[in-house]
């Protein structure tokens, strides 16, 4: 990243083996996604929940956040289907990140993996558009992200927590399970265990808890 200048922009057309978290993978069939990394210098403190508000609003609709770092919509009959994921990296001692955004822009589903189709363990979702469409979005994209990016935390933090996925549901990590409560105001996310203690995560994976 060694001279690249503030707001340097890669995309790709398409992925089969895009890095995200927990080693997993993004699969993004050919003129389908948008798939860009942005490098980002001095970044704001609170660059993975600013930036899942900008997609979220280009999203659109119902579009919700699932903490840390994907923006989901919600199923009539399932959980919450992926149709962005964010990936944060960098460097903060050296005032630099790039971050990462791969969305569903005209994906079909029948297209995808097994466990990211319909019905799948993984499942994902789309905006539905047409490939014509992925300019037009990717500059909307790049506008919120602006605006976002220049906004005060606490603007942030208000915005993340209107669109939060697992308020007040029941999910489980590794250390445990309990009732998420929303984030605090370090964007860590607060946790009701038993008999009321609460905990902030500050990284890592959640799930929703299945029941029965």
């Amino acid at each position: 990243m060694a001279g690249a200048p503030h707001g340097t922009i890669v995309t790709a057309a398409e992925q089969s083996a895009g890095r995200g978290r927990q080693g997993r993978t993004w699969s993004a069939p050919p003129g389908s996604s948008l798939l860009l990394s942005v490098l980002l210098r001095d970044p704001p403190q609170m660059l993975p929940l600013a930036a899942a508000v900008a997609v979220a609003e280009v999203v659109g609709g119902t579009a919700l956040i699932k903490w840390p770092n994907d923006v989901v919509v919600e199923q009539a009959d399932g959980p919450p289907a992926k149709v962005a994921g964010i990936l944060v990296e960098g460097r903060m001692q050296e005032a630099w990140a790039v971050l990462g955004i791969g969305l569903n822009v005209a994906v079909r589903l029948e297209d995808l993996p097994t466990e990211l189709g319909p019905g799948g363990s993984r499942p994902a979702a789309t905006m539905g558009l047409s490939e014509g469409a992925l300019e037009p979005t990717l500059a909307r994209l790049l506008e919120s992200l602006g605006r976002r990016l220049a906004e005060p935390a606490g603007d942030t933090l208000g915005a993340w927590r209107a669109r939060d996925a697992l308020l007040g549901r029941r999910i489980e990590w590794a250390g445990g399970s309990g009732i998420a409560r929303g984030i605090d105001g370090e964007g860590r996310l607060v946790v009701e265990e038993s008999a009321g203690r609460r905990t902030a995560l500050s990284a890592g994976e959640v799930h929703l808890q299945r029941v029965g």
